[in-house]
């Protein structure tokens, strides 16, 4: 088999939705102590955790694609299939990550909001990163040994 260099699309996807999960996470916050500031309350720093929630799919892209590459792969196996498997892996890892974002969004509005709520928010963050992590052990439980 060759070309496996071409499995880093895994990393390369997962990491896309970090950044973009990230964004999406970041704008809300930011967005939140702006208004804090405004009001002369103090601003939550707890936001910093539904930003950096994202960032954990990256790893996860990375580890599917050192399984894929130390997989017992059969020498007559295209090398397609294996960069298939990355990319739809790190596709659905780095889609979790963006969703992820979005909802740390909503949860940055609603705790610069309210202030309340950040146990529950932070479970809504958490289950969709569930999803990465699924995806990812399914993918190396698949693998050949």
């Amino acid at each position: 088999m060759n070309n496996l260099g071409g499995l880093s699309i895994s990393v390369a996807l997962a990491g896309l939705g970090s950044g973009l999960g990230v964004m999406c996470a970041g704008q809300a916050a930011v967005g939140a102590w702006k208004k804090s500031y405004a009001l002369n309350k103090a601003a939550p720093f707890a936001l910093v955790a539904f930003i950096a929630a994202p960032l954990s799919q990256t790893i996860y892209g990375m580890i599917v694609r050192d399984a894929i590459l130390n997989a017992a792969w059969d020498p007559a196996t295209p090398w397609w299939q294996p960069f298939l498997l990355g990319a739809f892996s790190g596709s659905a890892i780095g889609l979790s990550a963006w969703i992820q974002g979005m909802i740390g969004a909503k949860a940055s509005d609603a705790l610069g909001e309210t202030g309340k709520g950040f146990g529950n928010y932070l479970m809504a963050v958490g289950i969709i990163e569930t999803v990465a992590l699924f995806v990812m052990v399914f993918t190396i439980t698949g693998l050949p040994k």
